[in-house]
C-alpha cells in the first residue's frame, strides 16, 4: 500500500482533522454564559411548519398548558410503573 502523502511540514498525527479544525486547550477560555442557564428550563427543537405558528416561546407555553388541562387527569386507583 501506498503511504498517504502530507503537506510539506505537516506533522500526520494519525488523525484527519485539518488543522483549522484544530483547537488550542491551553489557550480555551470558561464558557461566560454558564452562570445564565436556568436549570429548571429545557430547550427543544421544534419544526420549521411548528415554528411558523408559534414563534414566541410565550406562543408556545401558552398552547402546551392549555393542552394539558384538557388532558383527563390520571385516575388515582391506577399506579404508574
Amino acid at each position: 500500500m501506498k503511504k498517504p502523502t502530507t503537506i510539506k511540514g505537516q506533522r500526520n498525527n494519525g488523525d484527519d482533522l485539518r488543522p483549522e479544525y484544530r483547537l488550542d486547550y491551553a489557550k480555551a477560555r470558561p464558557n461566560r454564559f454558564a452562570g445564565r442557564i436556568d436549570k429548571h428550563q429545557l430547550v427543544v427543537l421544534i419544526d420549521a411548519d411548528v415554528c411558523e405558528v408559534f414563534s414566541t416561546p410565550e406562543s408556545v407555553n401558552t398552547a402546551l398548558r392549555a393542552l394539558i388541562a384538557a388532558m383527563p387527569k390520571p385516575s388515582k386507583a391506577r399506579k404508574r410503573a
